[in-house]
């Protein structure tokens, strides 16, 4: 099943800038459970942002270094076995 996949709260002050780092992945890669998917930082900090299942990564729409905030969506991924 195909699914928008948001940048989830990632417990930082909503005020911070938060930027995409770097895609471990690219369009139609396949991930599991808890792999690490992207990166994001903030004047702050660096974190990684783990798919939230397993499946596949359909379409990268938030670029290395775009600005997002929580909840934009970020990708396009097709969940397996939900």
């Amino acid at each position: 099943m195909q699914k928008e996949f948001e940048l989830p709260d990632i417990g930082i002050d909503t005020d911070d800038e938060i930027t995409v780092s770097f895609w471990h992945m690219e369009d139609d890669e396949e991930f599991v459970k808890d792999e690490d998917l992207l990166e994001v930082s903030t004047n702050k900090v660096n974190l990684k942002i783990a798919a939230p299942s397993t499946g596949k990564l359909i379409e990268i729409l938030a670029q290395e270094g775009d600005v997002v905030t929580v909840g934009d969506v970020i990708a396009l991924i097709e969940i397996i076995n939900e």
